[in-house]
């Protein structure tokens, strides 16, 4: 009971620190909500009003401050239907990322390509970067705008096997050598679709060159630097954009602007998706499984960590991990489940927090911007650790406990003869009737001691206090 009690509050106290950040964000708004969470009016920006301009332009605006992974695609595609649906002038991504993965960036982009809603991919605020993947994005984008005191570049892509040795290395190497080249091809197919300085992309890819704001512009890498979004939208007031359907200006110098917040779904997919909540949820359906088969029959450690390694399956699938440092993890609780089996003094128990730490480590590709914080990883492991440490404990001192039941429960309790034992006769052990023999042999009341227990008879020895012998 005092364990299950113990991994209870280890459970309330992982969603605690993981729904907070979800509790703690604005309720989020519907899709279909038209009313301005956020209306910039841009007239007095714009110094006076387009005649050209829809007299109800409205334009987009949502913000990706993350790792591109699934969810944030999942989200931008939702946002581009509500952008089409609503009739929306524009749509402003606001972007701030590391970077991410490959598969999420390609369906980000063929999403931007294919909308007939103009995409502004605006880095945005100051202190903000497009770096790896975000490259891509603010190529494709029919409009790339940054806010000044921002940067983009490092596209160079990040190889998703673990190094290699020997004969290995040249099939290694061509591998690298394909992977580069095709992102390269991309990056220059995208910036010379819209017009951008595809040498510049290419160096990006190859050499991970990274440049600020004003050098981009110079550079022809992007289309504008505006230091505000009302700036943004006068700079972009009137600029022709290629659409599926044709060419066509921008009206933005007096549009309302929505912002589309993510929904539940999105909130919940990108908090599962979070490297530190990924590794957390597979701490913890890893201590659940582990504490359901050591004390089968709590039920309740069984249904939270089954429920915790699904969630963790999850996250990780849509995450770039390592199977080297999922093994790792696993040969951990291998050798805290032998710990218990085996006589180690211990070796076994160090050899699995080493090898929850480097599995901990080792869990995520590097390079990628997706990562453990070793301010969630060090303590997490602390208290994994201890956790499978004080199991353990529990359970070796439950060995070492001497019996108080069976057979073998009798072995070291004292008794009464209640005849002559002389060597063979009765005595009173444990509220029951017991035959016995007393090699030194004991006079019925004195007090004797149980040394074995042979089938159906005792073997005692005087207690002390009592002369064998009699008078």
């Amino acid at each position: 009971m005092r364990r299950t009690v113990l991994f209870a509050a280890w459970g309330i106290l992982f969603v605690a620190w993981a729904g907070g950040p979800l509790l703690a964000q604005d309720p989020p708004s519907s899709p279909d909500d038209t009313s301005p969470d956020r209306i910039a009016s841009s007239g007095s920006a714009a110094g006076g009003t387009n005649a050209s301009a829809p007299l109800d332009a409205r334009v987009g605006w949502i913000e990706i401050d993350d790792a591109i992974q699934p969810a944030i695609a999942g989200f931008l595609s939702r946002a581009l239907r509500w952008a089409e649906r609503e009739g929306l002038e524009a749509l402003v991504v606001a972007m701030d990322t590391p970077g991410g993965l490959d598969t999420s960036m390609r369906s980000m982009i063929k999403g931007i390509l294919a909308s007939p809603v103009p995409v502004i991919v605006y880095v945005y605020p100051p202190g903000s970067r497009a770096a790896s993947a975000g490259v891509f994005l603010m190529m494709a984008a029919h409009v790339a705008a940054m806010a000044p005191g921002t940067n983009m570049g490092a596209a160079h892509p990040v190889s998703l096997g673990g190094g290699v040795t020997g004969g290995e290395a040249q099939v290694d190497s061509t591998m690298t050598s394909k992977v580069t080249n095709d992102a390269v091809a991309y990056a220059r197919s995208l910036a010379t679709q819209r017009g951008r300085n595809a040498d510049w992309a290419e160096r990006a890819v190859r050499e991970s060159v990274s440049v600020p704001a004003d050098e981009a512009l110079e550079l022809g890498v992007i289309d504008l630097v505006a230091a505000t979004p009302d700036d943004l939208l006068r700079l972009v007031d009137g600029r022709e954009v290629e659409l599926p359907a044709g060419r066509r200006p921008l009206h933005t110098a007096q549009a309302r602007v929505i912002e589309l917040k993510p929904n539940l779904r999105d909130q919940v997919l990108a908090l599962i998706a979070n490297p530190n909540v990924a590794y957390l949820l597979l701490l913890l359906g890893v201590l659940g499984i582990f504490f359901e088969l050591s004390h089968p029959g709590t039920l309740f450690p069984g249904i939270v960590g089954g429920l915790a390694i699904f969630l963790a399956f999850f996250g990780l699938q849509m995450l770039p991990v390592r199977a080297a440092g999922i093994a790792l993890i696993v040969l951990a609780v291998i050798l805290f489940i032998l710990e218990i089996k085996v006589t180690s003094y211990g070796a076994l128990s160090i050899g699995g927090v080493a090898a929850l730490l480097f599995g901990s480590l080792m869990l995520f590709e590097p390079g990628l911007g997706v990562a453990v914080s070793l301010r969630v990883l060090i303590p997490s492991v602390i208290v994994v650790g201890g956790l499978f440490l004080f199991a353990i404990a529990l359970a070796v001192r439950a060995q070492k406990r001497r019996q108080v039941t069976g057979a073998e429960g009798l072995v070291g309790e004292i008794g009464e003869a209640r005849t002559d034992l002389l060597p063979r006769g009765r005595v009173f052990v444990h509220g029951e009737i017991w035959s016995a023999a007393c090699r030194a042999g004991a006079h019925a009341g004195d007090r004797v001691r149980v040394l074995r227990v042979n089938g159906m008879e005792l073997e005692v020895e005087p207690a002390g206090g009592a002369d064998p012998t009699g008078p």
